[in-house]
């Protein structure tokens, strides 16, 4: 798809999410609940926004230990200034612009590197889903007390989360020891479906080989999923915090329900998650924890703002000292995408 196109889309995808995520909303009412929000806990949350980053880093760094040693600095570096990227382009530049950064100051290939955040957005999935699972059934207290059907429905939805991550971990488990087991299946896979399917769903499983092959032994993947927990629970903190500043009546379990809506919104693929974020804060705030609409829409504005301010501010300063502008990040994206 054609550049002026593909943004042209993005802008507009974008547009829409706003314009639902301020639907019916007194923006004046929005403004005060802002104003009188409580910054004692937007601090809290501003320090678990630096925490996620600093563990984010540390997890790569052990990811990436098979392919060559990668200090924490240059790991840290490359994570802000990735994520950066990722709030002002579209498509999740960060995603290929990250491990290209980190090639420039590490021994070790762009390609490989690119392997371990394949490898990272699984496990990353899997923790949100094995949280929101024990948050619906273990933990449901203030959930859904305005609309029980919406617990229901996620309840359900917990049930099939649980189940698949518990499978999902097995599969990745085995094919952690072989991962040319894929290549294998995917051979079998070409005489038995059509040829375009099966080049489709061969190249999805390159790449998920590739990150695979990263961890070739399966007990570096449960090290890795460890340390996925801390992380996410800092950025469950920092999204329970920001409720807390403002008066949103929500328990610190009840902030993975959040926290899982938040992924689904963050996958549409405009600048900063710009949009998604919002619309899916407010959704999951007023219909699980019975807040008013104003009080949803300015959490979420300060939400978004303090999980992508400090990676923005660090990696800009971070590419700046690299000689690497926006037009720079732009071009590195378009050249490096794999």
């Amino acid at each position: 798809m054609q550049s002026p196109v593909r943004t042209a889309i993005v802008v507009a995808v974008a547009a829409a999410l706003v314009a639902v995520f301020l639907r019916n909303v007194p923006l004046h009412d929005v403004a005060s609940a802002i104003v009188h929000a409580r910054v004692s806990w937007l601090g809290v949350s501003l320090v678990t926004a630096m925490l996620s980053l600093v563990l984010r880093a540390m997890r790569w760094q052990y990811l990436l230990e098979p392919l060559g040693h990668a200090s924490f600095a240059n790991a840290f570096r490359a994570t802000c200034v990735g994520f950066a990227a990722s709030s002002i382009l579209p498509a999740r530049a960060g995603e290929v612009i990250r491990p290209y950064f980190l090639s420039r100051h590490e021994t070790m290939t762009a390609t490989g590197a690119f392997a371990t955040i394949i490898l990272e957005r699984v496990l990353d999935l899997l923790t949100v889903l094995v949280l929101l699972a024990s948050s619906v059934f273990f933990f449901d207290r203030g959930i859904g007390a305005a609309r029980p059907t919406a617990l229901a429905a996620m309840k359900w939805t917990g049930a099939t989360a649980l189940g698949g991550s518990i499978a999902a971990l097995a599969v990745m488990f085995v094919l952690a020891g072989d991962p040319g087991r894929i290549g294998r299946w995917m051979q079998r896979l070409e005489r038995a479906v059509p040829s375009t399917l099966a080049g489709l769903i061969g190249r999805v499983a390159e790449k998920f080989s590739l990150g695979l092959g990263v961890v070739r032994r399966p007990g570096r993947l449960l090290v890795a999923l460890a340390w996925s927990f801390p992380l996410w629970l800092s950025i469950a903190a920092g999204i329970w915090s920001v409720a807390q500043a403002f008066g949103i009546a929500m328990p610190f379990t009840g902030s993975f329900v959040l926290v899982s809506l938040l992924v689904i919104g963050v996958a549409v693929p405009t600048p900063g998650a710009i949009g998604g974020f919002h619309a899916m804060f407010r959704f999951g705030a007023t219909e699980f924890f019975g807040a008013n609409n104003s009080a949803a829409v300015a959490a979420a504005i300060v939400a978004h703002l303090m999980s992508q301010g400090p990676s923005l501010v660090l990696g800009l300063v971070f590419a700046a000292q690299a000689g690497l502008n926006l037009s720079g990040m732009r071009r590195l994206a378009e050249e490096a995408n794999p």
